[in-house]
């Protein structure tokens, strides 16, 4: 993203809150389609992170100008900068883990909402440039998905129904 570009910058700002509030509305009202976007949302991040972060690392230096607190500023111009690529693939790495999670069921999928939520609230403080207040709207609807659980896989939920007494 341009992030010297001011329109690109509010339109980006305008769309990631706007879908965070529409996958907000999806965790409360359609928890299998909520679950398909959270899975998209984290694979397509951590597959973007991954390549960002070995193709153009320095690009996450910018996230320093975001932030509004002092420690993550220094952390970022300090060992994060002289290790950017190491660190944004564990990341990545934990944002598809995450993703994958969102299919599942069971234990896994309440520990990927879990990752989620705290990944999601530990990047709020990058202000803008991680589309605060979309993060913390994120970390509700997933939440919310927590609170509900999964029996089943995601898949599970296309399968029809077999009319009683047939196996």
């Amino acid at each position: 993203m341009d992030y010297t570009d001011q329109a690109v910058m509010v339109t980006g700002y305008i769309i990631s809150n706007l879908v965070a509030l529409l996958m907000l509305w999806f965790s409360r009202r359609k928890p299998v389609t909520a679950r398909a976007l959270f899975f998209l949302l984290f694979v397509w991040a951590g597959i973007t992170n991954a390549a960002t972060s070995i193709n153009t690392p320095a690009v996450y230096l910018e996230y320093a100008d975001f932030t509004f607190l002092p420690f993550y500023k220094s952390l970022i111009l300090g060992f994060f900068s002289k290790n950017i690529t190491e660190v944004v693939m564990c990341i990545a790495i934990c944002q598809l883990v995450i993703g994958v999670s969102m299919i599942l069921k069971g234990g896994i999928f309440k520990l990927g909402c879990m990752g989620g939520i705290f990944f999601l609230i530990g990047i709020t403080p990058l202000g803008v440039g991680a589309g605060a207040p979309a993060t913390l709207t994120w970390a509700v609807g997933l939440y919310f998905l927590y609170r509900r659980g999964a029996k089943n896989y995601w898949w599970s939920s296309f399968r029809k129904l077999q009319p009683s007494g047939i196996n």
